[in-house]
């Protein structure tokens, strides 16, 4: 994905950037008035992202001032109202899903049970959304020197995490996982959607984010070797998280296997009046088979209380996104030492990739607003970006509702993922076949003194736009084979999650969030056609 989609891609929105010299809707306008639709399309996906992602940064804030607390308040779970033993959801879950989900969210039941709004997560996202404003205040000059930080200080903590991660006790089981190829994965179509969504939102591919940054570039800067460049440290940076996430990964799995297997043995210790020492990890299946045979009936009644504890099925319960962020770090940080200084650490790092990604994402919106005349004449940079971030912040309360975390979940799957496959792909036609791509050659060589070779003319013209309708045929069918679309909700009452269908608004929402961005495409060149067709006709009648 890298070599065919990722770094010809970013290549070809860089240098579309320097050389127009303007943000996503005025690039796409100057190769082609058709084309304007583009740029809008890329607004609105960033737009849409920025609503919910935010909201990330505001969980972040949540969880890093509950770090300074000793013990941890997620470390162990709360006493019920009569102080007589723990509240009965905690029991059923882990003390860190019962922080993530009653404590922080509040979840509801069901997306059908909006809820109120949680005022501690509503003040969380003002926040948020306050350092972001601060941060683009100035527009790209203190964006630029914001980034300085945001980029290098997650790198000083990673290597921390790793350092320290490296030495944790189970690191290995998670690195071992972690490089054993699964290749029955690679016909899944899921996986490759995945990996080209991963490959779009590390990049920025897409969201006009790219361009709105290029256009600030010297017209001679070399942004081929830039794209060169960023996709290797990009790909290289997240192997080395992932080392860093599957080394703390094993040694939470080797830590809630080991409690597994004490509990076994505690439990057939104290059942048949066992001599300690007698039972370990080692002969623990030998003597379950022998106590089965000697004591059939004491066995069949303590049988429902045995777990089956394994150290695979520890390690395949991989959960990404913010079940990842939230729930199985912080459970690996509870147990290590000095917990409040490594979850400092962590929240602190989380914030700062956050806020990066946040700062990009506003660019691609406020740049085509600051480069139209019309609202650049009459508003000064600091109200437009003041505007975009209260309108965004008010919007975004929805995700702080009790049925707020499934509107995120919405938001996260569905409102950027298709749009992007197809603004990127009308993006490499644009170029490659209406600009045209010995035009687009010329443009390159005035830039950076030399004509692109072979591999990027091929990855532009054929290769990447032959690989993104694969994955738009992909998507598609596994739209169509999967039926009606469902989602997770968390069931109190059972501790763990359920698997419910979306009711028929929240499929509305879904379809209205894919048409939004990809209909601006269309729409914009049919409004384009019907402008020019009236100007020729008012041409006509004054001739």
């Amino acid at each position: 994905m890298l070599i065919a989609e990722g770094m010809p891609l970013l290549y070809l929105e860089l240098a579309v950037g320097q050389r127009m010299r303007r943000g996503s809707i005025g690039a796409w306008k100057i190769i082609s008035p058709y084309l304007c639709g583009v740029g809008v399309a890329s607004v609105v996906v960033s737009f849409f992202l920025s609503m919910y992602y935010n909201v990330i940064n505001a969980w972040a804030f949540w969880y890093l001032f509950h770090s300074f607390q000793d013990p941890l308040p997620w470390a162990t779970c709360p006493l019920n109202s009569n102080r007589t033993g723990y509240e009965e959801e905690c029991e059923k879950t882990s003390s860190t899903q019962y922080f993530w989900y009653r404590q922080t969210l509040n979840i509801s039941p069901s997306l059908e049970a909006s809820g109120n709004v949680q005022w501690e997560q509503a003040l969380c996202l003002t926040l948020a959304w306050l350092v972001v404003y601060l941060c683009i205040l100035r527009g790209t000059e203190s964006t630029g020197k914001v980034v300085y930080v945001t980029a290098s200080l997650p790198y000083c903590v990673l290597i921390i995490y790793l350092i320290r991660g490296l030495t944790l006790h189970g690191a290995v089981n998670g690195l071992v996982y972690m490089f054993t190829p699964k290749l029955e994965q690679l016909s899944n179509p899921k996986t490759w959607i995945s990996a080209a969504t991963q490959i779009f939102f590390s990049l920025g591919l897409g969201f006009g984010s790219l361009i709105a940054f290029a256009s600030y570039n010297e017209p001679t800067n070399n942004c081929e070797r830039h794209a060169i460049i960023v996709s290797l440290i990009n790909s290289t940076t997240s192997i080395f998280a992932s080392i860093v996430t599957f080394s703390i990964y094993g040694f939470k799995a080797t830590f809630n296997y080991e409690s597994c297997i004490n509990k076994v043995i505690l439990l057939l210790l104290n059942a048949f009046d066992l001599e300690e020492g007698s039972l370990t990890a080692d002969n623990l299946n030998e003597m379950k088979d022998y106590l089965m045979a000697t004591h059939p009936q004491e066995y069949a009644q303590l049988s429902p209380q045995l777990k089956n504890c394994s150290l695979e099925a520890e390690l395949d319960t991989a959960v990404q996104g913010t079940g990842l962020a939230f729930i199985v770090y912080s459970e690996a940080i509870k147990n290590m030492e000095v917990p409040q200084l490594y979850s400092v650490l962590y929240f602190v790092m989380l914030l700062m990739l956050g806020i990066g990604s946040m700062l990009g994402n506003t660019a691609a919106i406020l740049t085509p607003l600051t480069d139209s005349r019309v609202i650049a004449t009459r508003f000064p940079k600091e109200v437009i970006s003041g505007v975009v971030c209260f309108v965004n912040c008010v919007i975004s309360l929805i995700f702080t509702m009790e049925a707020g975390n499934y509107w995120f979940d919405i938001f996260n799957d569905y409102a950027a993922t298709l749009s992007l496959l197809l603004i990127v792909l009308v993006e490499t036609i644009a170029v490659c076949y209406i600009y045209g791509i010995r035009r687009f050659e010329k443009d390159l060589y005035t830039m950076i003194g030399r004509k692109p070779n072979c591999y990027w003319k091929i990855m532009w013209a054929f290769a990447s736009p032959l690989l993104i309708i694969s994955l738009f045929i992909f998507y598609l069918t596994d739209y169509i084979l999967t039926g009606t679309l469902q989602y997770q909700a968390w069931d109190a009452t059972q501790g763990r999650l359920v698997t419910k269908d979306y009711p028929s608004y929240a499929l509305a929402v879904i379809g209205l969030l894919v048409a939004a961005s990809t209909m601006c495409i269309p729409l914009g060149a049919l409004v384009t056609f019907i402008r020019k067709r009236l100007k020729r006709e008012r041409v006509s009648t004054v001739a």
